[in-house]
Order: C-alpha cells, then sequence, then structure tokens
C-alpha cells in the first residue's frame, strides 16, 4: 500500500465511511448482499479528511491525460467532483441518473462537455453499472471520457473488466482490501467482523452470514 492510499485510508476511517454489519447485511443497489458498507456520503462532514482525499484524487488526475471538464456522478460523486474542479481550477458539471422531464430536458448540467476530455468522478463503485451510464451520457453528449476516478471502491475483477470493455481507465483511490487493512486491529473493527468482511470480498454473489 503506497503512503497516498494509506493516507485516504485513515481519512476515511477517521471520517467514519467504513460500517462492519455481519449481523444485519445491507443490500446494494447491485442486489448484492453484504456485511460490510462504505458510506462516503460521510466524507463530506469532516473537512479534515475530506482535503487529504480530494488530495489524493488531484495527484490521480495529475497522472493522466489532462481533462477540460471534471463530472460527477449524482449525487454521490457531486461534491468530490466539485470539490476536485475547484482545487484543479477546471469547470464542472454532473450527471444526472435520468435526464430531467421537464425544462431543458438534461442528463448533464453545468459545463459544456462536447469536443472536451472528461474526468468523471464517483464516491463508491460497487459493479460500475451506474458510473458507465454516466458514461455512457457524457458521450452521447460529445464528450471524450478519458477517466473515472472513485474515492473509493471493491475492486471486483468484473469491475475492471467492464470499464476497461467501455474504454475506460478506472482510478481507485482507496481499494476496500486495503481500506480493510487499515482497519484491522482498530478499536470499532471487530476482528471477526474484518475476517467476515474479506470473506464477502472473495465471492459476494454467494455469500451468507456465517
Amino acid at each position: 500500500m503506497t503512503t497516498s492510499v494509506r493516507k485516504a485510508a485513515e481519512a476515511l476511517l477517521e471520517a467514519g465511511v467504513l460500517i462492519l454489519s455481519p449481523d444485519a447485511p445491507i443490500t446494494f443497489a447491485s442486489g448484492i448482499r453484504s456485511p460490510v458498507y462504505m458510506d462516503i456520503r460521510r466524507l463530506i462532514a469532516s473537512p479534515r479528511a475530506w482535503v487529504t482525499v480530494i488530495d489524493g484524487l488531484m495527484q490521480r488526475l495529475e497522472e493522466g491525460p489532462a481533462p477540460e471538464v471534471v463530472a460527477g456522478v449524482a449525487v454521490g460523486g457531486v461534491p468530490h467532483s466539485a470539490a476536485l474542479a475547484y482545487a484543479a481550477g477546471l469547470p464542472c458539471c454532473f450527471v444526472r441518473k435520468e435526464a430531467k422531464g421537464y425544462g431543458r430536458g438534461l442528463a448533464v448540467e453545468g459545463a459544456e462537455v462536447r469536443g472536451r476530455r472528461v474526468a468523471l468522478v464517483e464516491d463508491a463503485v460497487t459493479t460500475g453499472g451506474s458510473s458507465l451510464k454516466a458514461v455512457k451520457a457524457l458521450r452521447q453528449a460529445g464528450a471524450e471520457v478519458t477517466v473515472c476516478l472513485a474515492v473509493a471502491g471493491y475492486g471486483f475483477s468484473d469491475t475492471h473488466h467492464a470499464f476497461a470493455g467501455a474504454g475506460v481507465e478506472f482510478s481507485l483511490l482507496v481499494p476496500f482490501l486495503d481500506l480493510l487493512d487499515t482497519a484491522a486491529g482498530r478499536e470499532g473493527f471487530p476482528p471477526e467482523a474484518v475476517d467476515e468482511a474479506r470473506r464477502w470480498w472473495a465471492d459476494p454473489r454467494a455469500w451468507e452470514p456465517a
């Protein structure tokens, strides 16, 4: 684990985003049941931790082709995309889950993306379905989507394959197992709950509570 990943992981733990719940499994939008949840929405309530994470995203942004616009996936990715765009001095937009049925009926709001390189920002990525739907909306609006940056994610191989198949680089600031490793041994993270989370990660669709 690199120093930047560890710092970001520690910031996420400071913000209380890692929730271990083996006795009350959580159901994701994908239908996957899980004994663990990463509630990245909590991050914006902890300014110091949030600054650390945005710094980490900025480093990732600078590693690839320079984008011309930063986009956020509504709603979870919007605050992070806005903060990152502000820090980078770039225009920002957000992508709705569905185009509005009134007003201008747009799926992409904010900065103009047609003919411009766009970096997409997510809060947490599980299967990548919602992110790739946003990529499609951006491309339909004329954008060149170069990368999807996520604050955290589970790092499933199928997720990486899905992004690769769509021709989008997927950059994960804090992989799930690194977050678990950082939490292990700390107060509030019982070893048996951490072990159950690892067991779930190995085969999430087949997982059943121990």
